[in-house]
C-alpha cells in the first residue's frame, strides 16, 4: 500500500491509499478517485510530508521510549510558525476568501470568536484549534 497527500483543482487536500503507483495512475485516469468535499476528480499528487525533510523529521522520545509530549508540541507549533500565513484576527475572513476561491488556496493561522467559529462550520469550512503560547513583543513566551 501506498499513501499519497491529494489535492482537487478547487484546493481541498485530502489523503488516498493505493495497492501501489499504477494503481493510484489508473483510478485517476478512469476518473475514480474524487474530492471527499466537493466530489471533484480533477485530482492532483501534492509533495508528501513525508518526504519533505525538515530540521528535525523525528518524533522526540524520552529515555523510556514514551514520546515527549513537550518536546512534540514545541515542533508543531514551530511547524506552524514557520508554514502558516499569520492572518490574526482575520481568520475567519481569509479562510470564506480561501473557501470561495477569492484566493489564493494556502495554510493559514489566526484567531477567530465562537461567533465566527459557527460560521465557518456552517460554510462547511475545516479548521482545527491549537493553543499555542502567546508572545511578548521581545519574542518571549508569556507565562
Amino acid at each position: 500500500m501506498i499513501a499519497y497527500d491529494l489535492q482537487c483543482s478547487q484546493g481541498h487536500q485530502f489523503e488516498g491509499w493505493f495497492e501501489d503507483s499504477r494503481a493510484f495512475d489508473r483510478q485517476k485516469k478512469q476518473g475514480l478517485i474524487a474530492c471527499p468535499v466537493c466530489e471533484d476528480t480533477a485530482i492532483e499528487k501534492m509533495p508528501s510530508t513525508f518526504a519533505i525533510k525538515g530540521a528535525s523529521s523525528t518524533i522526540p522520545m524520552k529515555p523510556d521510549g514514551q514520546v515527549d509530549a513537550a518536546a512534540l508540541g514545541k515542533q508543531i507549533v514551530e511547524y506552524v510558525e514557520n508554514n502558516f500565513d499569520n492572518v490574526g484576527a482575520d481568520f475567519a475572513e481569509e479562510a470564506l476568501k480561501i473557501h470561495y476561491g477569492v484566493t489564493e488556496p494556502r495554510n493559514i493561522r489566526g484567531v477567530s470568536t465562537p461567533k465566527e467559529e459557527e460560521t465557518l462550520k456552517s460554510e462547511g469550512i475545516h479548521f482545527f484549534k491549537f493553543p499555542v503560547p502567546v508572545k511578548s513583543e521581545e519574542g518571549n513566551s508569556d507565562q
